[in-house]
């Protein structure tokens, strides 16, 4: 077969950029297929991004706000603040600048771009991969063929669908808001629990820089007991202990989005793979997904591109390139999310204020500012669970969970 590109990247976000970047840097010739006409567009993140992540694109320039913690809101008003002032956790960009400059510097890497254009077909043959992608404003087709295929396309991704290479364990709803006229902390966020507003997760409020913030939730649609997204962000501001907070805000956009979590059991097939939220890699406890997917490919760069360059990409081929680093993630992933419905997900409303006061003694809050790492929940749980004595009593639960995750 005559291949047009080494790589075929079906999605131009930022895990897509970045992928892009990571192999054109390192020889191989790319190309990404992005539907929309703008990279950028829409927008269906929160927008925080963890210092790891930032340092392996260096986009500070987008940078509209820096967070230093948390006011996290117990279901009755208890307050846990984690975090200290002046102490950067995370920070919070304009995320259309943030995908625009990621996939920017795929293109100066030496990638091409495709707007506009979707694949319609795809066949994997002993030579190569395929692919037939339609310009969706022109409506021309055109023959693409590589020596792989890769998906940065997202939770409901068409490349991840069009081979059967299953579904993330878990998809999330997400609901989110842009708003002026809210007072917070300035440099802190603010999230609020309870199962009328966020049930089995949090709904938060994130400063965005100029005055604004974005409001939003996130839950599961076997929680919401028939309810929508939105009639938990209406709660929310109808909250009686919070209502105050919000009752002069005036909404400027608003945002819906699926929140795929639990990395597929297959994420790769003969001369195929999936990368970021199209292979479920956001995270249990946030949602975030800037930080895996990047994670994910920088992991096996070097690797893969060993076997491009020799053309040895059969499900077999890729299996070897990702199991030193992928069956971990996937591992620390599923510890994540046991953790997370121990503590979190399937409590009462009841049994998370006793947690939550809990939580708020001095020195649970120093052992959640020592250990605590958005990133990596896991040891954070774990310590909870030995170091606090009213914790204990479901270690023996945890232990079960994690032996079997």
């Amino acid at each position: 077969m005559d291949i047009d590109y080494d790589v075929i990247i079906i999605g131009a976000g930022p895990v897509g950029g970045y992928t892009a970047r990571l192999l054109c840097e390192r020889g191989l010739s790319v190309v990404m297929v992005e539907e929309h006409n703008e990279v950028g567009r829409p927008f269906q993140c929160a927008g925080l991004v963890t210092p790891s992540a930032m340092d392996a694109v260096e986009a500070y320039d987008t940078v509209v706000e820096d967070v230093d913690g948390a006011l996290i809101h117990g279901p009755s008003g208890t307050l846990v603040p984690v975090g200290r002032q002046g102490e950067l956790r995370t920070y919070v960009v304009c995320r259309k600048r943030f995908d625009q400059t990621v996939v920017q510097q795929g293109l100066e890497a030496g990638a091409d771009l495709l707007l506009e254009s979707q694949p319609t077909s795809a066949e994997v043959t002993p030579d190569g991969v395929e692919i037939e992608i339609i310009n969706q404003r022109t409506k021309e087709t055109r023959i693409l063929r590589s020596k792989l295929l890769i998906g940065c396309d997202g939770a409901h991704s068409w490349v991840r669908r069009r081979f059967k290479m299953g579904y993330p364990k878990e998809m999330m709803v997400g609901f989110q808001t842009e708003v002026v006229g809210y007072q917070g902390k300035e440099g802190w966020l603010e999230m609020y629990s309870g199962s009328e507003i966020a049930p089995g997760f949090f709904a938060w409020v994130i400063p965005s820089g100029n005055g604004t913030h974005r409001i939003g939730l996130w839950s599961k649609a076997d929680l919401l007991d028939g309810r929508t997204v939105l009639d938990c962000y209406n709660d929310l501001l109808k909250h009686p202990l919070w209502k105050d907070r919000f009752e002069n805000i005036i909404e400027t956009a608003r945002y819906c989005g699926p929140v795929p979590s639990g990395m597929i059991r297959r994420p790769f097939k003969d001369r195929v793979m999936v990368i970021g939220d199209a292979a479920g890699m956001a995270k249990p406890t946030t949602g975030g997904g800037l930080g895996p997917g990047f994670k994910q490919i920088s992991s096996i760069a070097d690797k893969l591109v060993e076997r491009i360059n020799a053309d040895q990409l059969t499900e077999k081929d890729l299996k070897a390139v990702t199991k030193s680093s992928w069956p971990k993630m996937k591992k620390e992933q599923d510890r994540a999310r046991a953790l997370r419905d121990l503590l979190v997900s399937t409590r009462t409303d009841e049994e998370l204020d006793e947690h939550f006061a809990n939580f708020a003694k001095p020195e649970v809050i120093s052992l959640i500012n020592e250990i605590g790492d958005i990133e990596k929940p896991v040891p954070l749980g774990l310590a909870l669970l030995k170091k606090v004595p009213a914790f204990r009593k479901l270690a023996l639960q945890a232990g079960v969970k994690l032996l079997f995750s």
